[in-house]
């Protein structure tokens, strides 16, 4: 990181018990976005781990050169820390943060649960890779801002106000090559869906929903829009996850 820390964006590393959940956030926003799950976690006892992912939650130009890989280098390394102190092990992600969580349940097939919140898991169409391509070539790096889609009147996410356009066709990629692996996960997934979402359409949901079928709970969040975690169904999240963790662990 080149710049000071957004404040309320800081990563989190807690050593609590030895079941541990590995906390993802989204695309141009940080940490805070998914602060109110942490706390809960930590009030519950488990350990946490919740990375700050590279270029995010500090300005836009620190985000302009990362890729992909960037990210899940990152969140490997989290998710490796957090085996240090847990033998049980829970991955939750946010948009982008369920794409990671998802690729590192398809290899890692011994995690033991997972926890997505409207996913980015549905491949983008060639014409707009085509044209954010295009803008790229043409000079353009950031376009408009994809954050802080949120329906409860004065919340906030402290996400960029802009869109990276390196990082995102990279996102796209990795979506992509993502996609046809999804089948392979084996841990029991509890998935929250948005009915209202203007960042990533509850398509995504169906895509993972229809891979795993028998091996997945579907929770639709109905006065909610992408950043749910700050809306007004943040209780019915904490709620549920709290609920799946004791479920499915020993």
């Amino acid at each position: 990181m080149s710049s000071t820390i957004i404040e309320g964006a800081e990563p989190v590393s807690h050593k609590g018990s030895a079941c541990g959940v590995l906390v993802l956030h989204g695309f141009t926003g940080n940490c805070q976005s998914m602060r109110p799950i942490t706390d809960m976690l930590i009030e519950n006892s488990y350990s946490v781990e919740m990375p700050l992912l590279p270029g995010h939650g500090t300005v836009i130009e620190d985000m302009l050169d990362k890729t992909y890989e960037d990210f899940y280098l990152v969140a490997k390394e989290a998710l490796l820390d957090l085996r240090k102190n847990a033998t049980e092990i829970f991955v939750l992600g946010l948009s982008m943060g369920g794409t990671l969580a998802c690729n590192l349940c398809v290899d890692f097939k011994d995690i033991n649960g997972l926890i997505l919140i409207n996913p980015l898991l549905e491949p983008a169409p060639n014409e707009l890779t085509e044209g954010l391509t295009a803008l790229l070539d043409q000079g353009t790096e950031i376009i408009t801002a994809v954050g802080s889609d949120i329906k409860k009147e004065g919340e906030k996410e402290f996400s960029y106000n802009g869109t990276p356009l390196k990082p995102l066709l990279s996102l796209f990629e990795g979506v992509g090559n993502l996609e046809p692996k999804l089948g392979e996960i084996k841990a029991k997934t509890l998935l929250f869906s948005s009915r209202e979402d203007h960042v990533v359409p509850s398509s995504s949901g169906d895509l993972i929903a229809e891979k795993l079928k028998d091996n997945l709970k579907r929770i639709w969040l109905e006065n909610s829009y992408h950043v749910a975690t700050l809306d007004n169904d943040q209780n019915i999240i904490l709620d549920k996850t709290l609920e799946f963790i004791r479920e499915q662990s020993g």
